[in-house]
């Protein structure tokens, strides 16, 4: 093993008057950042806390790394996950960890929050509870997950060629206090993570088990109700974990939400001092009734409230159910990783976005699927050292097929089906291998260079149109396969200072809706489709490349600071009145962050995340829509010794492009949107209680905000405008927890 460098500067010397400064500027600021290396890295940070304990040891020999890395595993859990010191270990400033301690205080209003704690990014939602949210990452609209990809448990979450829209990453199924860490990337320099991650990846781990047994209770405003029940005991030589999640959900809305959620988990886990595995079951289930984005227009002229709906059958329903399992080994100088899983998905998701354009039955659609989906991802890494050279190889091998069935798009009125625009049966298979290369040149220079390949290969079979004509069934099946190679390469220089130098460059890519491979006819009427849209590749290309800082030279303070840029060769957008994504033109973004993670003393926790984006289009430098433009995410956590507990978050989002209306050209915004949360409780051996305050200033702000053509109510014209779903008002949750 390469000796790491980590930060001794605290305790060999006072601070200075430069360190008290950057205390007060930083650390008020005060926010994150703590690079994870890539899944072959993982035991260096064992071997770093190691290093951190005994600061005497300047090398750690190659031949003992694995057995180090899993001495040390439970000091890497218990660890702040933001906390940790990654000077000599993180392959960018724009990766990162962030543990279950930053959840324990920190208020969720909804599961995707879950994605906020990756700095910079933001999770909305302008639908009901049950479906996915939007999310938005370097000046990215991901819509529901397009160029962000999250695995939990090693299976990857974003859906190709979903009823609703490419990439749809629904993290609902997962109970947040069972989570154990995130690991999270930026960019596309990671050789390991294939698919709709040109934005950056999250990896989500739950717990192997639980020091106590957890009994939940939650009550709140708008008739809130949830109850958690978790435990883990010893069976055989292993930990078997349980935990079942009830979640019931009126909301603020005129129309009753009415959600019924249910979360159930299994896993077991076993291992010896080289080897260990794990077994995981899942089932979620969640039906609700959706109020969607209105009329800025209809709220101004009081046909509709700011909570109201144009559609009081909106909603939907969905099923979930998952098997996997994992496993590794690892000898004197090499390690196996891997994993396999199946899953079960359904949604019927009723929708209506814009009103009455297609007259008095109204715009309801409704888009349903059901889904087999089957993976798995191998990895085999060996510690070398080559020409004097010490060098980490990594080999991986994934695989994906998703089989969907009855894969539909239907014109409804009041959940009954009116008119079937498409129906279809659909068979997605991917295939990636990769190559990552760790070099240690000197004792400040490293090199990560990696080669990765996808094949991807599309199925599409036709079933029925709304044309009902056998040529457009013909013309619109068929198959489509391509092959994309992803070059990466990161240079890291440093320590000087417990600071390091980051330089990250590389290729991705997002795959595309395998039915617009195919199509060459409308599924309506059975005319040509304009060449734009016409079989449209099965994959677009990303690429990008970052320069950055990391720094703990202050005692307590972990910073990072970035600049950025990306370029896609195709761009997914949001499409209102159908409700999916389309292909568009080439892109590109740039954008600055900034991230502080502070802990002055061990009562007090201070961190603050900024970042600003520009996203336009390559050939006539317009704003992309719905690209958020800033981001600023702040807190402030203290725990004092006899029990009392405290929380207070800054949430912000503004400077996002809508749209341009084609017949007036003129420009649609979003104003700012700033959400204040606090949470304060209080713990004493075995029991918890604290309450929850959401959007303690009562901001009537946008959740999110879209600018495309409606007509509401029925008989008023067709009107292009901003539509809007408003951020929930003041909401108070109070919490009992009982350990056992």
């Amino acid at each position: 093993m390469y000796p790491l460098r980590l930060s001794r500067r605290a305790a060999l010397f006072p601070k200075t008057l430069m360190a008290v400064g950057l205390e007060i500027a930083l650390g008020l600021a005060g926010a994150d950042v703590l690079a994870e290396p890539a899944p072959d890295t993982a035991d260096t940070i064992a071997v770093a806390a190691a290093e951190e304990a005994k600061p005497a040891a300047k090398t750690v020999k190659k031949a003992k790394k694995a057995e180090k890395s899993e001495e040390l595993e439970a000091v890497q859990v218990e660890e702040d996950g933001r906390g940790k010191n990654l000077i000599g270990i993180a392959p960018s400033a724009s990766q990162g960890e962030v543990s279950q301690k930053q959840f324990e205080h920190r208020p969720f209003s909804r599961n995707g929050e879950l994605i906020e704690v990756v700095p910079g990014a933001i999770a909305t939602q302008h639908s009901g509870s049950g479906k996915a949210n939007q999310y938005f990452l370097r000046g990215f609209n991901l819509d529901h997950g397009t160029d962000f990809t999250t695995f939990v448990d090693g299976i990857p979450m974003n859906m190709t060629t979903h009823a609703h829209g490419q990439g749809y990453m629904d993290i609902n199924s997962i109970i947040p206090e069972l989570v154990k860490k995130v690991e999270y990337g930026k960019g596309p320099y990671y050789a390991e993570v294939g698919d709709f991650a040109a934005a950056g990846y999250a990896k989500m781990f739950t717990m192997d088990k639980l020091d106590q047994g957890i009994l939940k209770f939650t009550a709140g405003s708008f008739d809130y109700y949830r109850t958690l029940v978790a435990n883990s005991m010893k069976v055989g030589d292993g930990d078997l974990l349980y935990a079942g999640e009830f979640n019931l959900y009126d909301g603020v809305w005129q129309v009753p939400e009415d959600s019924k959620k249910f979360n159930g988990q299994l896993r077991y886990t076993l291992g010896g001092d080289d080897w260990g595995m794990s077994i995981n079951g899942k089932a979620y289930t969640n039906s609700w009734t959706a109020t969607n984005q209105i009329p800025q227009a209809a709220i101004d002229n009081g046909s509709l409230g700011l909570y109201g709906s144009m559609d009081p059958t909106d909603g939907g329903e969905t099923n979930r159910y998952s098997a996997s399992a994992s496993f590794w080994n690892q000898g004197g100088n090499w390690k196996n990783d891997a994993n396999i899983y199946a899953l079960y998905t359904d949604l019927n998701l009723f929708s209506n976005f814009s009103g009455f354009t297609r007259g008095a039955g109204g715009d309801q659609i409704l888009q349903s699927e059901r889904r087999v989906q089957t993976g798995g991802h191998f990895e085999h890494t060996r510690y070398n050292k080559l020409f004097g050279f010490e060098m980490d190889n990594s080999v991986g091998l994934q695989f994906r097929n998703d089989q969907i069935m009855d894969l539909g798009l239907y014109e409804t009125e009041a959940r009954q089906i009116v008119n079937t625009v498409s129906r279809h049966n659909v068979g997605v298979t991917t295939v990636g291998t990769y190559f990552k290369n760790t070099t240690h040149w000197h004792d400040k220079v490293r090199t990560i260079a990696g080669l990765r390949g996808d094949f991807i290969n599309n199925d599409v079979e036709v079933a029925a149109t709304g044309s009902g004509l056998a040529s457009t069934i013909a013309a619109n099946s068929g198959s489509r396969g391509k092959v994309m190679v992803s070059p990466k390469i990161s240079l890291v220089l440093g320590p000087w200072y417990d600071t390091e130098f980051f330089f990250n460059a590389g290729y991705g890519y997002h795959s595309n809706d395998a039915r617009g491979t195919t199509l060459q006819v409308n599924p309506t009427d059975g005319s040509p489709v304009d060449s734009a849209a016409a079989r449209i590749r099965p994959a677009a290309w990303s690429r990008g490349g970052e320069a950055g800082i990391r720094s703990n030279y202050v005692p307590g303070l972990n910073s990072t600071f970035a600049l950025w840029w990306l370029e896609s060769s195709q761009e997914l957008v949001f499409v209102g009145d159908a409700g999916t994504t389309e292909a568009t033109g080439k892109s590109h973004r740039y954008g600055v962050e900034l991230t502080n993670y502070y802990k002055p003393f061990d009562w007090l926790t201070l961190d603050a995340d900024f970042a600003l984006t520009t996203a336009k289009y390559a050939d006539n430098n317009l704003y992309i829509p719905n690209s958020v433009g800033r981001v600023v995410s702040t807190g402030a956590t203290i725990e004092a010794p006899n029990g009392l507990f405290g929380s207070i978050r800054l949430r912000h989002f503004g400077r996002v492009y809508l749209d341009r209306d084609p017949d007036t050209n003129v420009d649609y915004w979003s104003g700012d949107t700033n959400i204040v949360n606090l949470s304060a409780g209080y713990k004493q051996k075995r029991y918890k209680f604290e309450i929850d305050v959401f959007n303690i200033l009562g901001s009537q702000s946008n959740d999110i905000a879209y600018a495309y053509e409606s007509s509401y109510p029925n008989g008023s014209p067709n009107q292009f405008g901003i539509l809007k779903h408003p951020v929930e008002p003041r909401m108070f949750r109070g919490t009992i927890t009982i350990n056992f």
